[in-house]
């Protein structure tokens, strides 16, 4: 998704956390806070005794100094020994929380996460994918993931999880949500959705202002989910929502909404949601300025690759280019997109070939 999210955007009074809403984010805010104030306990005498003392023994200028070789060995076992058992307490206290954090229980749900510069694909299964993470509360889930490219790290700050996503390897991470997402009304959901249509109509308004609104397309409202390891010039924006749900029958309803292009849509209208849902939006524009790969707009026209040959972009290439990415590169880009074999159905290739059809420039007629 290309929309940056609101920092902010699900915090609440707690501090400086947003609200927590997963089985083991207590624990955590518990150890964080009972750490904090041992490390205030002692800093704050030791930064005193450290004035105090430096302007009670404070000498003129040139005055000679003093040597002082006598200690109390009592006072000095007693600094030493004493914060020992904090920081045994520590280290028993983290380790506990560490295990339950890194060991997922039998039978949690398990999700496919691929992380990509710059955004997410969430594996639902059945064909299923999106950028979203929807949930189920009070059920424990185990996310599998890869990285296509650099090292990213998924993290939800309400649920005080976070990994890193490294390429070449798969890493996983597990919780359960514990707090259900709020849906709006009916009313509002359909002002906010009339917003967006007339913002596309008007030029205004490319992707739904989720920073503005704080509510998905469907009406949900939502936890943040950011990449917090520095991976390239959009990082700031490889962020997207999680959504949970409070029944089974809600969030089953949820992914077969996108299991399949809906009765009736056109598919050149079906692609441009894939454009979006699918991470297209983040390296592809469509008004022929430059990003991370050539824009959708120019995609017709003939373009020298990096072999030399000049290839015109008919749907044979297009639906090369998203299942074989590498095959042929436009001169002038890395060869960065990862591929998406296995990730579209043929209708989803057909509706996002249908829509750059749409919306590109058409190649000079000779």
């Amino acid at each position: 998704m290309s929309a940056v999210f609101s920092l902010l955007g699900d915090y609440t009074d707690t501090f400086w956390f947003p609200e927590p809403a997963s089985s083991f984010a207590d624990d955590n805010d518990w150890m964080y806070m009972g750490i904090m104030w041992v490390c205030v306990l002692f800093f704050v005498p030791i930064v005193w005794c450290l004035f105090h003392f430096a302007i009670k023994y404070k000498k003129p200028k040139g005055a000679k100094a003093e040597s002082q070789v006598a200690h109390n060995t009592v006072v000095e076992l007693a600094w030493s020994i004493l914060p020992s058992f904090f920081l045994v307490w520590m280290f028993i206290q983290g380790a506990w929380v560490y295990l339950d954090y890194r060991t997922p229980p039998e039978g949690a749900n398990e999700l496919g996460v691929q992380a990509f510069k710059w955004g997410w694909t969430i594996d639902y299964g059945n064909g299923v994918f999106h950028p979203e993470l929807h949930l189920l509360k009070d059920e424990p889930v185990k996310l599998t993931m890869r990285s296509s490219d650099v090292i990213h790290s998924l993290f939800v700050p309400a649920f005080r999880a976070k990994k890193d996503v490294v390429p070449g390897r798969y890493n996983y991470i597990w919780f359960k949500p514990t707090v259900a997402s709020e849906k709006v009304s009916d009313e509002e959901l359909a002002e906010k959705t009339k917003l967006f249509e007339d913002g596309k109509k008007s030029g205004t308004m490319e992707s739904w202002d989720f920073d503005e609104w704080q509510i998905t397309p469907d009406g949900y409202k939502f936890y943040d989910l950011y990449c917090t390891e520095y991976c390239g010039k959009d990082h700031s924006e490889m962020q997207t929502v999680v959504v949970v749900h409070e029944t089974r029958e809600e969030l089953d309803a949820w992914i077969k909404k996108y299991s399949a292009r809906p009765s009736g849509e056109s598919p050149a209208s079906y692609g441009e949601k894939l454009y979006s849902r699918r991470g297209c939006k983040g390296c592809h524009s469509v008004d022929g300025s430059k990003r991370v790969g050539p824009s959708f707009k120019d995609t017709l026209k003939s373009h020298p690759m990096t072999s030399g040959d000049a290839v015109s972009g008919d749907p044979n290439y297009i639906r090369e280019s998203i299942l074989n990415p590498k095959a042929k590169v436009v001169a002038g880009y890395a060869p960065v997109m990862p591929s998406y074999k296995g990730q579209l159905s043929d209708d989803d290739i057909q509706s996002i070939i249908a829509y750059i059809e749409s919306i590109a420039d058409q190649p000079a007629s000779k």
